[in-house]
């Protein structure tokens, strides 16, 4: 191991062939990669950079990345990833694109996107759950991976280890298959340091969401919350804890005595009941939005799962999306391939229901579209269809976003 003496005389140790490939020996794909890990390890006072197994990659819309990350991603050229690695949703479905009246200068400038990342070895596999798409790290393993919900899945579910990388610094622990050794891959910050105690019965995937949001909202970041007292511990259900924890928070990690996590003793235990629960409801801005007022339905943050697919193919039976609105289910291209063989695709769609991969409506440009008023059940989706989207967002119960969204 060599020294990389960083800003003030802090050391970064590099490998020989890590110092190579900072050099320049590898093309400069790789040395901007290094770069970038480099100067992430001095932020954080890395002390050297470990091997990663894989990676998820966010900036990969043209809502998000712009003109001016296309022109970054093409001066890359010269670059192969070393790890698996795959990416984040895009703003569109990448073959029915034209269904979702997405502009035609955006869809060219989107699949420019796609293009550039291929050219770099990267999986065109485009969603927010990759552990149900063939990116499955085992756990212990440390990976690079940076869409939020898929971060806190990976951490809390899978045992994996990952920070939550920003786009580039994803893209560049795949070009050299390493990261910086700080945060959540260090096992001493991976311990819990407070218990939320549940003291009421979540039943449906959207009450989980609501217990998620709240812990984001109260607790600071550096916390590992232990959630003690509920009853089920399906993919779902801790998917949308993750996912709305950490859509309003900087949290990456829960542990739960459902995953068979040992609760911390002794530390602080805060409660959430139904009063908590009401609370969180009654402060979510938009809530006096009026449901007549609604002209599209998302369901699909994170991307939805067979059994979730199944369900609300059960929901629209007997169904059909009224005239005037749109049902629209997000998904990937694995799952989508698996809910069209079990029937659940050609279901949901004879009832009006329209099914998208590659996607996520949160980065896609809703409001150009025409689109105003959305409703979802996700308190992810309900976050950034307000900041990203550009609409105003109601959140409902699975239940009620079919029942507005169609008629008998």
């Amino acid at each position: 191991m060599r020294q990389y003496t960083i800003d003030g005389g802090r050391c970064l140790y590099l490998s020989k062939y890590e110092e190579r490939i900072l050099k320049g020996e590898y093309g400069y794909a790789k040395q901007k990669a290094m770069e970038i890990l480099v100067a992430l390890g001095d932020l954080y006072d890395a002390e050297r950079l470990i091997p990663i197994s894989s990676a998820q990659i966010a900036g990969v819309s043209y809502t998000s990345l712009g003109d001016e990350g296309l022109e970054w991603l093409e001066t890359l050229t010269d670059g192969r990833v070393d790890v698996l690695s795959t990416l984040n949703p895009s703003g569109m479905d990448l073959d029915k694109w034209r269904f979702m009246g997405i502009p035609v200068e955006y869809a060219s400038k989107q699949i420019k996107i796609i293009e550039a990342y291929v050219k770099l070895g990267i999986l065109p596999i485009c969603t927010c759950t990759p552990y149900l798409s063939g990116n499955l790290p085992t756990p212990g393993s440390h990976i690079a991976w940076s869409e939020s919900s898929a971060v806190a899945f990976a951490n809390s579910v899978l045992k994996a280890k990952t920070n939550r990388e920003g786009g580039p610094s994803a893209l560049a622990a795949a070009l050299v298959g390493r990261t910086p050794f700080y945060g959540l891959h260090l096992d001493e910050n991976r311990r819990s340091n407070v218990t939320v105690k549940v003291e009421m019965d979540l039943e449906d995937v959207w009450e989980y969401s609501v217990l998620g949001f709240w812990m984001g909202r109260i607790l600071k970041g550096g916390v590992v919350p232990f959630i003690e007292g509920l009853k089920q511990n399906d993919l779902d259900r801790v998917k949308a804890i993750g996912a709305a924890m950490a859509s309003s928070s900087s949290l990456n990690m829960f542990t739960a005595d459902i995953l068979g996590d040992t609760k911390p003793y002794p530390c602080e235990t805060i409660s959430f009941d139904n009063f908590t629960f009401k609370d969180v409801l009654e402060t979510l801005p938009d809530t006096s939005i009026d449901k007549g007022e609604i002209d599209i339905v998302c369901l699909g943050c994170p991307h939805l799962s067979l059994e979730e697919l199944r369900r609300i193919a059960r929901l629209l039976k007997g169904r059909k999306v009224r005239s005037d609105m749109k049902l629209w289910l997000f998904t990937s291209r694995a799952v989508y391939s698996a809910a069209e063989r079990c029937g659940f695709i050609e279901e949901i769609e004879s009832s009006g229901g329209e099914v998208y991969r590659d996607a996520c409506p949160a980065l896609a440009p809703l409001s150009a579209i025409g689109y105003t008023v959305m409703a979802t059940d996700s308190l992810k989706m309900w976050f950034y269809g307000r900041h990203l989207a550009g609409v105003k967002t109601l959140f409902l119960p699975i239940t009620e976003c079919i029942e507005v969204s169609t008629r008998r």
